[in-house]
């Protein structure tokens, strides 16, 4: 009896033993269990927005010449400063007048001869008049005063053409510019020969104010904007001066305006692309022809959306999904489907509704789905700094 009375008190003590340590290990656990992580939550942002389309171009003059000369010789003065600004009219080149001055004094003088000679048949055709009337000459004779007369006056017409040609041909010795705008270099300087078969190049000249961006459009986009145009929802660039907005490569965001006014009659099957082209104005010769350009069209009319902060947005794979305050302050995952972005904020064509808090801060946090956060409500990035948000855009490449 003794025996079993000791074993059942070592048993007691060894139980009680054993609960005290389990109950040391959960204290312990517990104490060591991590708290909620901080995260910020910001309500998602329904507003109307404007989808615009960004493109790349190149700017190019509205018109640019190459000037040639209309005579040929040697240059004798090049009249301007290369690289300046230029005036229609004004002389870039003048060609040796020399010989086409003398060309002109001959041509002058043959026409005073013709028209000396005229006058004198004219009074001859008026003598033989009176003559004939008196039987005093024949018929014939009359006859060949009368054709001399003609041919004399003729001769004047053929002297006047003449001497037009000789003083355009002078007139042509100062090359002039045909436009306003910007000189290239000389390209031929003085003592030089030109020619006009073929024709001398001297230099170019291309116009500064307005000025093009020509852009190309893919064949997606462009078969969307037919498709607006038809019901109604944005107008064709055929027919209505559709807004754009245009960037340099060293300018932040699209700072100038401008319209379409041109659009292609077919799209280029070897590229799937369609040409178009903008108006800008360039008073203050910020554009110069070839410089690369970012557009932005505008490529519907307002619809409502709500948008995200960017860095909500997180991948699995091939989806994309947010994290949404829950109940309880537990992290949900929402599969999203994202539309245009914009400063900042995107476009979620899916997967959320008005009213839904994303985190945005602190996304890294959260591990799984469900999990426990302490949330911090701020405002949905970029809304204080731009309140005015109103456009979505995408990039379209050729």
């Amino acid at each position: 009896m003794k025996v079993w009375t000791l074993s059942l008190a070592g048993l007691s003590v060894a139980a009680a033993l054993v609960l005290a340590a389990c109950s040391d290990s959960h204290a312990k656990a517990a104490a060591a269990a991590p708290a909620a992580p901080e995260v910020s939550v910001a309500e998602v942002v329904a507003r109307d927005v404007t989808q615009w389309d960004e493109f790349t171009g190149r700017v190019e003059a509205v018109e640019s010449v190459d000037v040639r000369p209309r005579v040929s010789g040697y240059i004798d003065q090049v009249n301007f400063a290369e690289g300046k600004e230029v005036r229609k009219g004004d002389v870039l080149f003048v060609i040796d007048q020399r010989p086409y001055r003398a060309d002109l004094a001959s041509a002058e003088a043959v026409l005073a001869r013709a028209r000396s000679e005229a006058e004198l048949t004219r009074s001859q055709v008026a003598r033989a008049e009176k003559l004939l009337e008196s039987h005093a000459i024949s018929k014939e004779e009359y006859d060949q005063r009368v054709a001399a007369s003609t041919q004399a006056t003729a001769s004047v017409r053929a002297a006047e053409a003449a001497v037009t040609t000789s003083k355009l041909n002078l007139e042509w010795t100062e090359v002039r510019s045909p436009i306003d705008g910007r000189a290239g270099r000389a390209l031929i300087t003085a003592g030089n020969l030109v020619t006009t078969q073929p024709a001398s190049l001297l230099t170019t000249v291309v116009s500064l104010d307005p000025v093009y961006v020509y852009f190309q459009g893919d064949e997606q986009t462009y078969l969307r904007y037919n498709q607006m145009a038809r019901d109604g929802s944005r107008p064709s660039s055929r027919d209505a001066r559709n807004p754009v907005q245009v960037g340099l490569s060293n300018e932040s965001g699209f700072p100038h305006q401008g319209y379409v006014d041109f659009v292609d009659n077919q799209v280029d099957a070897a590229t799937g692309t369609i040409r178009a082209r903008a108006v800008l104005d360039n008073k203050d010769r910020i554009f110069t022809p070839g410089l690369f350009a970012r557009v932005k069209l505008l490529g519907s009319s307002k619809y409502s959306a709500l948008l995200i902060d960017e860095k909500a947005v997180l991948t699995d794979q091939d989806r994309k999904y947010v994290y949404v305050l829950g109940a309880d302050d537990k992290a949900e995952r929402r599969d999203v489907k994202l539309g245009r972005a914009s400063d900042g904020l995107v476009v979620v064509a899916d997967g959320l509704k008005p009213g839904d808090r994303v985190i945005v801060n602190g996304v890294q946090k959260v591990f799984f789905p469900g999990m426990q956060v302490k949330p911090q409500v701020v405002a949905m990035d970029k809304t204080t700094a731009a309140p005015s948000l109103q456009t979505a855009s995408i990039r379209s490449e050729p």
